[in-house]
């Protein structure tokens, strides 16, 4: 690696774009950044679906972040060009592993090289900060909530996981159950929402008094912004579909007690997740009953930072790049 206190650092993130792919690899750029005592930068690099990238004019990556199938193979490539940047990867690549300089995974996939670090979930972007900005975002839209508040996070279909009619069914049910207990609900669903459930449950909900429903689109949907961050930051309760690992991660790095809303199929290794979020105390089965506890929120995201700068500086055998 270049000597960072010479010039601004750089860090690519390097991804396919598809938000819950990037946003990973992003959280952990920032987290570094955060840690970082010097000045530093971020370029987000893009991989095309005809697996062409642009990379930026006059910029030299002294970290390189990638998440997502479609980025690994460009860490090689990119090592050859840039031979003194240092290459992690978020999640399992399942291949080429050497082509890493540190493989930041989730523990549940069970990973055991010597250039791995295990975490519980991934990397994210949810930090006091980013709530404390978003919870000051949508004052009058919040205001027409009265408490108590719950979001209520609603993802989709996945390889374990069917968002089918009769989970619809259960999610719509649960929902009018807190309305009729009194709770204001703040509603999101992900893009991976079958378009079927998603007309559901604006029918439903998208009119109801102390309802605000979004769409999940935002940024360029036709939704508006996305107030995501804003349903973390003011909810003294989170409801999270089981399938959303990044989800039930974000939500567990907020404090706030965490239910989860369970889906068609079987969890399979995302059980090992739901424990450790468990164990940490943050998550629990929703038995019809808001209860109220507390947990240290999760910080693994910061811990893995900090554990890219320390391989860093071990590895360099210098200590010019250090943690906060």
């Amino acid at each position: 690696m270049s000597d960072p206190a010479r010039h601004d650092t750089t860090i690519w993130v390097v991804s396919d774009g598809r938000r819950g792919i990037e946003n990973q690899a992003l959280g952990l750029a920032e987290a570094v950044g955060r840690e970082l005592k010097v000045p530093h930068r971020i370029e987000r690099i893009t991989v095309r679906q005809d697996g062409f990238v642009t990379l930026p004019a006059h910029s030299h990556p002294d970290i390189w972040i990638g998440c997502g199938r479609a980025a690994v193979p460009f860490a090689g490539r990119h090592r050859r060009i840039f031979p003194d940047c240092k290459f992690v990867y978020v999640q399992d690549p399942r291949h080429r592993h050497d082509d890493f300089d540190l493989i930041v995974a989730p523990s549940h996939d069970r990973l055991v090289r010597s250039n791995a670090l295990s975490m519980t979930g991934s990397p994210n972007r949810v930090t006091p900060e980013v709530l404390a900005a978003a919870n000051a975002r949508f004052p009058k839209r919040l205001a027409m909530l009265p408490g108590p508040r719950v979001a209520v996070l609603i993802g989709g279909n996945s390889k374990r996981f069917k968002l089918d009619n009769a989970s619809a069914r259960y999610l719509t049910s649960r929902l009018d159950g807190l309305l009729a207990d009194g709770a204001s609900l703040m509603v999101t669903v992900s893009r991976r929402t079958p378009a079927t459930v998603r007309a559901t449950l604006r029918a439903h909900f998208g009119q109801r008094e102390r309802v605000w429903y979004h769409d999940g689109e935002g940024e360029g949907g036709g939704a508006g912004e996305n107030p995501y961050f804003t349903f973390l930051a003011a909810a003294e309760w989170i409801f999270v579909t089981e399938e959303s690992t990044n989800m039930l991660v974000e939500a567990s790095t907020t404090g706030a007690p965490v239910y989860v809303l369970p889906l068609t199929g079987t969890p399979g290794k995302f059980a090992l997740l739901h424990a450790e979020l468990e164990a940490c105390g943050a998550v629990r089965p929703y038995l019809g009953r808001l209860d109220r506890w507390t947990y240290p929120p999760l910080n693994e995201t910061r811990r893995a930072a900090r554990a890219v700068l320390d391989q860093f500086r071990g590895h360099r055998g210098q200590s010019d790049i250090k943690a906060a």
